[in-house]
């Protein structure tokens, strides 16, 4: 299977006067040209809470949580009727699907909403998908879809992530202000001084922008995935990539791609707390690939259960890792220092010789 996810922000759909219906037309075009090409397509799409804000004409940059809600509930079902009319032009019915973060936290969830896409996929659907901001807070959202098109791409092994934006891709600076501005053709590695162009070079998109963009399309390289930035007022721009020529910015997908199970545990389930590692412990992890034994940890951070995500960090506050962890923070602080044969002498109780076997164990760059 062939997939390519498509994500498109408020601003490329949306205006003052809500729901842009010739753009998501020219969008459902593009679109089916490309499942004709022979991949699945799947949409990452926002825009319920700027249709919803403009039917329930809720004013104000800002508005609380609880309007915010009840907008989504209201403009997702104008959202889904669009692109349910577009794509019956060409035949093709659209299935929405709405999620938050614990389904990605939760390996089990993560897998049945993979395999719910591929039946999809099966029939000739095209998934809609969105953040469910009716119910989202704090602890369950992505924190934009940037992040959210990146975590699906990756869960479905995704061959191409095209991010429609407001803009042509990554420049030098940003275009809007600076005439001199450059565009950046490709991006092989998502380095600091491509974060720090991504912080100036504009693009309004939503709650994300540039720097989640990149941000975002470093994590699907990971996968293995190829990401396009390309301009969403010419979505059928996304054809002619795929036929081999140039628009945008491309961030080419890894070689060495992270397997599933682990890009799952590095980008797909959020971390829970911290534990502290001595500089024994940061090199075995960093240089050796080795699991991380109770004997190297000095401190822990936050409140966590056991099989939870946690970041392993340094003295200094550095991520060096990503893991799920055997032992519980209330666990660990008890532990922490010991030998592994001390540990059921402490705990009264043994689960297992590692606090994060390697094989649960993601090394960060």
């Amino acid at each position: 299977m062939k997939a390519v996810v498509v994500k498109i922000g408020s601003n490329i759909i949306t205006s003052n006067e809500g729901l842009n219906s010739r753009r998501i037309g020219a969008i459902a075009k593009a679109a089916y040209a490309v499942s004709e090409m022979g991949y699945s397509v799947a949409l990452v799409s926002s825009g319920a809470i700027a249709a919803g804000r403009r039917k329930l004409r809720i004013r104000g940059k800002r508005p609380d949580i609880r309007l915010k809600q009840a907008a989504a509930a209201v403009g997702q079902s104008s959202l889904i009727r669009q692109y349910e009319k577009k794509f019956a032009q060409y035949g093709r019915m659209v299935a929405q699907i709405l999620i938050t973060q614990d389904a990605f936290d939760d390996r089990r969830r993560y897998i049945n909403a993979r395999n719910t896409i591929l039946s999809l996929f099966s029939f000739g659907i095209i998934p809609v998908i969105n953040e469910n901001d009716t119910v989202a807070v704090d602890e369950i959202k992505f924190g934009d879809n940037d992040r959210l098109a990146s975590l699906i791409a990756g869960m479905l092994g995704a061959e191409r992530l095209f991010m429609l934006s407001d803009v042509d891709g990554l420049y030098t600076d940003d275009p809007k202000k600076n005439k001199n501005a450059e565009l950046i053709r490709a991006v092989d590695d998502v380095n600091d001084d491509i974060m720090n162009m991504a912080k100036i070079s504009s693009s309004s998109a939503g709650t994300g922008g540039m720097y989640s963009k990149i941000l975002s399309a470093e994590h699907a390289a990971e996968h293995g995935v190829t990401v396009n930035i390309i301009s969403g007022k010419l979505p059928g721009r996304m054809v002619s990539v795929l036929q081999g020529k140039h628009y945008g910015t491309v961030i080419r997908a890894k070689e060495k791609k992270i397997s599933s199970r682990k890009g799952w545990i590095a980008f797909g389930i959020k971390s829970k707390g911290s534990i502290v590692l001595d500089k024994g412990a940061v090199e075995a992890l960093a240089k050796k690939g080795k699991s991380l034994l109770p004997s190297g940890i000095t401190g822990v951070k936050g409140d966590f259960k056991t099989g939870d995500a946690v970041y392993c960090i340094d003295m200094e506050g550095n991520r060096i890792a990503k893991g799920l962890t055997n032992y519980s923070s209330d666990e660990i602080r008890k532990i922490r220092g010991r030998k592994t044969s001390e540990i059921e002498k402490h705990l009264g109780y043994r689960y297992s010789d590692e606090v994060i076997h390697r094989d649960n164990l993601v090394r960060i760059k």
